[in-house]
């Protein structure tokens, strides 16, 4: 096992190191230069069709659920404990620089997301009992014709879900609830696993319809917790976008518990932050697109330029304004401590709360979205026979991460969240002249409709 472990330590230092982050990004760029940058350009047009429609009951062609339904089951397993915890890491390991380039990762990263979901849709299958299946193992099955790679990818997805969508995130949940509750984490494990099973056994419509309640109302309390924090030192906001554009070329020097930061400590720490929040390009989030009722794959496509931006252009930002504007940046805390200090700092006696009560909704949000994942990339592998088997195995995993068990899987899990991204990447390459094809038929015949 040690061997193992060491192994596993070496292919995670290469999968969630440098290179690969940098083609993640790289990915991103091309597919925005060929697009012309318009997940940017065209954002006013693209929130237009995304969130103000957000509840509107209007439905155009096939799928199981509506479109908001899938990006909110999304945006349940994309938004985690990485946006409150996640982020102060970031800042507090490559300083407040890091902000800047979690930013262009999601910049980037909006088309990324996009081509994923574009290709989910339009190579989806519609399975004997009327369900609707895709993601990046049918795209790279039926779009290049390479089941092997196909193969792969579902294999790690099966697994990893166990560790960055089950274990972690219910552990978080303990963990919170421990100390600020006293409530034991094997009370919470259990807890935790029934609420869950009564969610996942009606699949994708039950967690739609679940999901769509829940992450617009667990992000609103985090939301507006943060914003009030962050107008109440307005005047210290200048002083906070000066630090996150400055530190961003330079890195930045020690200062109180802060122990300093070079220009690749902030690239690096910033775009894994940002990349591994909003989950562009790993291929996990087209799963859930794959679903949704739409007339046209650049239309749904639309729901994940929208995921990134309200994931981490909104909910992170939030989080590192907050952090940036408290001052408690540099005094050497980390993770959820620093970000509730934030809070505590600005909203004494409830600004702890706040991001306790954001911890649980979050994670419990992340465990309900990737068991769909791992369940689907099961499905896609062994038929669906390894539907149920698979729902059965993952509820006792849930009150293991909960105590804090099999930290092996952990660390496992989290590799293979990783190589998840090299076959979603090359399906996204290979198939780009798709992507483009579609987007320009898509703003061609809506420019004639003139809309």
């Amino acid at each position: 096992m040690d061997r193992l472990m060491s192994i596993n330590e070496t292919i995670n230092g290469i999968v969630w190191g440098p290179p690969i982050l940098f083609l993640i990004v790289g990915t991103g760029i091309y597919l925005s230069l060929n697009t012309k940058f318009f997940s940017v350009a065209k954002l006013g047009y693209i929130l237009k069709n995304t969130f103000l429609k957000m509840f509107s009951k209007e439905q155009h062609g096939e799928g199981e659920v509506t479109a908001f339904q899938a990006v909110a089951t999304a945006l349940a397993a994309t938004v985690g404990t990485g946006n409150i915890a996640g982020v102060a890491t970031a800042i507090a390991l490559g300083g407040p620089g890091a902000v800047f380039w979690m930013w262009l990762a999601a910049i980037v990263g909006m088309t990324t997301k996009f081509a994923e979901v574009v290709l989910a849709v339009h190579y989806r299958e519609k399975t004997k009992d009327g369900r609707f299946v895709g993601g990046p193992m049918y795209y790279i099955s039926n779009g290049l014709k390479w089941k092997w790679l196909a193969y792969i990818f579902a294999a790690f997805g099966a697994l990893a879900a166990f560790g960055i969508g089950n274990m972690t995130q219910s552990n978080s949940v303990a963990a919170a609830l421990e100390e600020t509750f006293s409530i034991p984490p094997i009370a919470t494990g259990i807890a935790l696993a029934v609420i869950t099973a009564v969610v996942i056994v009606g699949g994708i419509k039950r967690i739609g319809a679940f999901t769509e309640k829940l992450v617009p109302f667990m992000a609103a309390i985090y939301i507006v917790g943060g914003l009030v924090i962050i107008f109440t030192n307005v005047s210290h906001i200048p002083e906070a976008l000066g630090l996150i554009f400055s530190n961003a070329f330079t890195g930045h020097a020690a200062v109180g518990g802060f122990i300093g930061a070079t220009l690749m400590d902030s690239i690096k720490y910033g775009v894994a932050r940002g990349v591994f929040t909003n989950e562009a390009g790993l291929g996990s989030a087209p799963i859930a697109h794959a679903a949704a009722t739409t007339d046209h794959p650049v239309r749904q496509g639309l729901w994940g330029v929208f995921e990134v931006f309200a994931d981490t252009i909104v909910i992170c930002s939030i989080t590192a304004l907050s952090i940036l504007v408290s001052g408690l940046w540099s005094n050497g805390m980390s993770g959820a401590a620093l970000t509730t200090a934030a809070f505590n700092e600005g909203i004494p006696g409830v600004g702890g709360l706040i991001v306790s009560i954001g911890i649980v909704l979050f994670a419990y949000s992340t465990i309900i979205g990737w068991e769909y994942y791992g369940e689907r990339c099961a499905e896609y592998l062994l038929g669906p026979k390894a539907i149920l088997p698979y729902r059965v195995i993952w509820i006792p995993f849930i009150v293991i991460g909960a105590i804090g068990g099999l930290d092996q899987i952990w660390k496992l899990a989290d590799t293979l969240n990783g190589l998840m991204a090299i076959p979603n990447l090359i399906g996204i390459l290979f198939l780009s002249p798709v992507v483009f094809k579609l987007t320009k038929d898509f703003f061609t015949r809506e420019k004639q409709l003139g809309k």
